[in-house]
């Protein structure tokens, strides 16, 4: 599966951002996706992530109740919604994917090492 990310750019201090990662080459109702982030020098850290229906989603501590992940399987899209966004949200945000049977673990679902496919990076500055 190929996947696009888009949405990224600069914004203030207590704005939004959202980012989409549209999805092609596969049946993205089959997948589990993923949002990470990374800062140069830094490892790749968890921030969102949505089982194959959209009824179960995750996400790290640093963005709970701030960010929001979302998809549309008709439009093979993921989204993540990031309200009042912090200076240290600056990162390069990826999305990735993974092909489970049957429900995924949690856990699994947390670990870049879990996901099998990736996208692009879209950079988010956020300005104090």
């Amino acid at each position: 599966v190929q996947l696009q990310a888009s949405g990224g750019g600069l914004v203030q201090a207590g704005g939004s951002l959202r980012l989409s990662c549209a999805a092609s080459g596969r049946t993205f109702s089959n997948y589990n996706m993923g949002w990470f982030r990374q800062v140069p020098d830094k490892e790749r850290e968890f921030v969102a992530a949505i089982d194959q229906s959209g009824g179960s989603t995750y996400y790290g501590d640093s963005v709970k109740g701030r960010f929001t992940i979302s998809r549309d399987n008709a439009k093979s899209t993921v989204y993540l919604q990031m309200n009042t966004l912090k200076p240290e949200d600056t990162a390069a945000y990826y999305c990735a994917a993974v092909y489970t049977t049957g429900s995924p673990n949690p856990s699994s679902l947390r670990s870049r090492h879990f996901y099998a496919y990736w996208g692009p990076g879209t950079q988010v500055t956020v300005s104090s």
